[in-house]
Order: C-alpha cells, then structure tokens, then sequence
C-alpha cells in the first residue's frame, strides 16, 4: 500500500501541483477523538494509560457495561480503537454497548493514542519505532488484558481482533502461553497469520518489499503513516484534500489490495474513515509482515545472520508454535478477502488446536475491510458475534 500511495502521490503532485482547484482545503481535517465518537453515539467513555513492561504508554478506552465477561477490541494493522466507533450506530462498538456489554478499546504501541513512553520520544528517539507485530503481542496484550481484568475483577475476557488484531493474539498464546488461559474466547475477524495465496497487486508489492524496506532505511524512514511522516504527508494530501480521493484511494488502492466492494464503502463514508486511518506504524511492522509471506513461515522478526545469532541463537529466525495457542478461537471469514484469503485461513485453521468454529460470511463481495467499515455487517457479521457471545455469557 505504500509504494502505491508515494507513486500515486508523486504523479498528482508532479501534474498538478499548481492547480489548486484539485484540493479541497476548506473543509477542516480535524477529526473526533475517541471520547468524542463515544459521545456522539450516547455513551461515555473513559481512557486509561497502560505502561508495558518495555515502557511504552498504551491509550485504553472504556464503555462501561455488565453483561458477562468484558470484552476486548483490537484494531488492525494502520488502524485504532476509533475504528469500532466510526460506522455510529450501526458499527460493533456502539452495538455492543447498548446491549449491555462491558467493552474495551485497546491501541497498539505507536498509533495516535499510543505514541508514548516514559523515556523515549518518538519525535527525536529512532529507536521509539523499534517494533512490529511481536511486541504488540509480546509487551503489548499482555500489559492490556492484566489492566483490563485487574480492573474488572474477572478471571478472563472475551476478545474480538480484526487482521493484526487477531494476528498478535497468535504470538502471544505462543510465547506467553500462560495467557491462554485468560482469554475465554478469541473471534478472529479476517484471521492474518499465512499469506501464501495473496493475489496481485499486493503479491506483487510483497515482492519488492525487500528493495522499499532498504530504500525505506537510506532515508531514515521509521514510522510510517504518522502526521509528521513523508507517508502521512502524502497520505493527508492525496486521500483528504484531493477531489477525487475516493476514486484513488478507496477504488485505486484499498480495494485492488483488499477486495472490492463498492456497496458497503461509498464516497460519504470515505471521509469519515479518512480522517482516523490510517494511524501510524512502523517500516519494521510492514516488513515483518512481507517476511513472513516471502519466508511461507509464520516467523519471528528476521534481522539478519548476525543479529539473529546474538536475539535468537540461530542464523534464522524460530517459527512462532501455534500449538501453543490453546485459546478457544472462531476464524471467521469473508469470501473476497485478498489479504485473509480462504486458502491461508485453511492453513491456520490446521495448525490452530482449538479452534471452535469457522464462519464464513453469506455475503460475495466480504472483503478485508468490511469487516469493521461496511454498511451493513450489523446484517451480515454481527448476529455471528452476537450468538458467540450470547454462548459465552
């Protein structure tokens, strides 16, 4: 998605550069907090900080309820706790909470609620941004899920993960399996663990994710996405202000990479979602992921002979063991997902010992997204969640 956005960015900027009538910079870019979105939809919500073992500062998002077990949300890869809130009344966040549920929403280290540490500044400190989906599983859950239970008072909690949300749940059962125990259930929305059956575009970018990642490092680029960032630039310029962002964007972007569905993403919506994602992450996090899809492993982060020696005591990387992962977990999948394929989820669905149920969701066009975005998953997606949970009050 990356080298996408740059090249479709220096191509506006190139041909149209002087002509302001292609921007819409009147209309400000400011967007809700999480408080505020709670707010808009009828609840209050609280935040709390949660420090990890490492020292970065956590944001934690609260609705209260009591109905069963609390229940945790965890965002995407790019994404944050905002994203269960933007669809109002009809996305799951809100669903939740007028049925009674005690909810949390948690952020990943480095998005805009997360971008803090007790020492480290992520403006002048590089090695802020030191980190990829294995401390999100590693430092970050278990930091969110003890706040969240010592909290509440629960032995364990329900979670829900959407793509990277599920996907740090994995390195978590299997290197601190001890924290099976305190998930009750795991609803794994676009399950990410495999990506040996992608399709073009994103294959194709996956390829050449080696010559990005070192061209990324010459030019010091650590965090990706960030307001400050060279993508976030881009990013605010070609997919906020542009007139025809939708048609780049969300037509000639996000849907060649995720799956196309036009139905559940209009034009409207994009400048809602816009506004709050992407959220920053790490040149590191990426490549972690395209390792795993050139490596056709489920691995750890690959730094090298060297520095592989002196982290791992081995010239490559171990393979993170998912038997390990013995948490109950629901796959539930959509059938034009490009980054969850139903191949790769197969894959996971076999290596996984406890699996409860695998969903795949009646609708052709489920794609990568809808699964938090779309328009009318309180239809399709929802009663799923809803009957999982009901199972487990």
């Amino acid at each position: 998605m990356m080298i996408l956005i740059t090249l479709t960015a220096s191509l506006i900027i190139q041909a149209y550069i002087h002509e302001e009538s292609l921007f819409t910079f009147a209309s400000s870019n400011s967007a809700p907090n999480f408080i505020e979105l709670a707010a808009r939809n009828g609840f209050e919500a609280e935040k709390h900080d949660v420090v990890t073992e490492d020292g970065y500062i956590l944001g934690l998002f609260h609705i209260r309820g009591n109905r069963g077990l609390p229940i945790f949300l965890m965002h995407a890869l790019t994404d944050t706790s905002d994203t269960w809130l933007l669809r109002g009344n009809t996305s799951l966040g809100a669903t939740l909470a007028r049925l009674g549920y005690d909810i949390w929403f948690g952020n990943v280290r480095g998005n805009r609620y997360s971008r803090r540490h007790i020492t480290l500044n992520p403006d002048r400190d590089p090695t802020f941004w030191n980190f990829s989906f294995h401390e999100h599983g590693y430092y970050d859950l278990p930091a969110i899920i003890n706040t969240i239970l010592k909290k509440t008072g629960a032995p364990k909690l329900n979670a829900i993960g959407h793509s990277q949300g599920n996907t740090v749940f994995y390195v978590l059962g299997s290197t601190k399996p001890e924290y099976n125990d305190k998930v009750n259930i795991l609803i794994a929305l676009a399950p990410i663990c495999y990506f040996d059956h992608i399709p073009l575009p994103l294959s194709a970018i996956i390829e050449i994710a080696p010559i990005i990642n070192a061209k990324a490092i010459a030019l010091g680029e650590t965090e990706i996405f960030g307001d400050v960032s060279t993508t976030g630039k881009l990013y605010n310029l070609i997919c906020r202000q542009f007139v025809f962002r939708y048609k780049i964007c969300t037509l000639g972007v996000l849907f060649p990479l995720f799956g196309y569905d036009i139905q559940e993403f209009g034009p409207k919506y994009n400048d809602i979602v816009s506004k709050h994602f992407p959220s920053s992450t790490t040149r590191m996090n990426l490549y972690h992921f395209a390792q795993v899809a050139l490596g056709h492993r489920f691995a750890r982060y690959d730094f090298g002979p060297d520095k592989n020696i002196r982290v791992y005591n081995s010239t490559i990387p171990p393979n993170y063991d998912l038997k390990k992962v013995t948490m109950p977990v629901v796959l539930v999948v959509g059938k034009n997902d490009k980054v969850s394929t139903l191949a790769d989820v197969a894959t996971l669905r076999a290596k996984l010992p406890n699996v409860k149920k695998y969903i795949l969701i009646e609708m052709e066009c489920m794609n990568h997204l809808d699964f938090v975005w779309g328009e009318h998953m309180a239809d399709y997606l929802f009663p799923h969640i809803l009957s999982i949970l009901e199972g487990c009050d």
